[in-house]
């Protein structure tokens, strides 16, 4: 067993206590390279903020579990190098779906698991969360839970309707799961397509789709219910139009993308929402550039030629995330 301490990591338990007093929310990346992972870490050191480096069961699988774990002990010693003498990294799995790969996780140096029975029934979600909870504080390990579902595709995850979190559940729940923070849904949703035209106005003036707004009513009743309890989003990405615009533009094709407006998860910033989840928006700004600089240079072929682009043009995004939206610079 490899324990996350050994590696250099921290769990959620002080980060998120900091960032609910704070008004702020901790950035959760997604990654599955070297580029994303480098880059995750070079904004994060940059902007002096903590930061989750998150990973689903797909890009386990994709990536290997014995190549994250030394790439997250890696990501430590980066930042160092970088100039960050005690940085605040999690390595946390994004939508466990059974208590066997939490466990695994949390064996090969995971700090933070999430276990998702947001699909379960009720009873069922508690029964293993708190099995999930149970092991995970045996190792020091904070957990996630998920109450709700959210709408969208994102690796394994997937459901064509969203439901709302209840908020007279959440106290029985978090109370009986011991879960340490809680995911909620309140309109966010996973992917690229977050909303079809049909929930969507559009502004008369560009044509752009304008998402229904976050069910912000629900957050704060919740937060009554368990006031100072950290609360997670997911499916958080805003799908720059601008990075869909270059993809469009160079043999892309992505109609009518739309994301959650980042001055609604500003605001859920400054609540009890202390994690929020990001991936897509990563994949669009790889993506963009990659395209931008192939369809440029069509005679290279070495990949670090279009890989640096993509690098530079993800770390960009991730220090904008941290700055302009999540407000999580300067608490290290």
């Amino acid at each position: 067993m490899t324990s996350y301490k050994e590696l250099g990591l921290v769990n959620t338990r002080e980060m998120f206590k900091k960032a609910v007093a704070g008004g702020y929310a901790i950035p959760a990346f997604n990654f599955n390279t070297l580029e994303q992972m480098q880059a995750i870490v070079q904004a994060a050191v940059e902007t002096k903020s903590p930061v989750i480096m998150q990973v689903s069961k797909g890009a386990r699988n994709y990536a290997n579990g014995t190549i994250l774990r030394y790439m997250a002990q890696g990501a430590v010693e980066y930042a160092k190098e970088l100039g960050c003498p005690e940085p605040q990294i999690v390595l946390h799995l994004d939508h466990g779906d059974s208590f066997e790969l939490c466990k695994d996780c949390i064996d090969n140096g995971f700090s933070s698991v999430m276990f998702d029975g947001s699909a379960l029934p009720y009873e069922e979600n508690i029964r293993i969360t708190k099995q999930v909870v149970e092991y995970a504080h045996a190792h020091d390990v904070t957990v996630e839970a998920e109450l709700g579902v959210l709408a969208g595709v994102e690796d394994e995850v997937a459901s064509e309707v969203s439901h709302y979190t209840k908020p007279e559940e959440v106290i029985d729940f978090s109370t009986r799961s011991g879960c340490d923070s809680l995911a909620i849904s309140i309109g966010t949703s996973h992917g690229a397509y977050k909303f079809t035209p049909e929930q969507c106005t559009r502004d008369p003036k560009t044509g752009k789709l304008v998402p229904p707004p976050l069910a912000f009513d629900i957050l704060h009743q919740i937060e009554e219910k368990l006031p100072g309890f950290p609360i997670v989003l997911h499916g958080s990405s805003s799908v720059p139009q601008d990075e869909v615009d270059t993809i469009n533009a160079y043999g892309g094709k992505l109609p009518d993308a739309v994301g959650i407006p980042e001055e609604q998860l500003r605001e859920a910033s400054k609540s009890a929402v202390c994690k929020i989840n990001i991936d897509s928006d990563s994949r669009l700004a790889m993506t963009a550039a990659i395209r931008k600089y192939l369809a440029d240079n069509p005679g290279h072929f070495d990949p670090r030629q279009y890989l640096k682009p993509a690098r530079e043009n993800m770390k960009k995004m991730y220090i904008h995330k941290i700055v302009d939206v999540l407000g999580s610079n300067d608490k290290l």
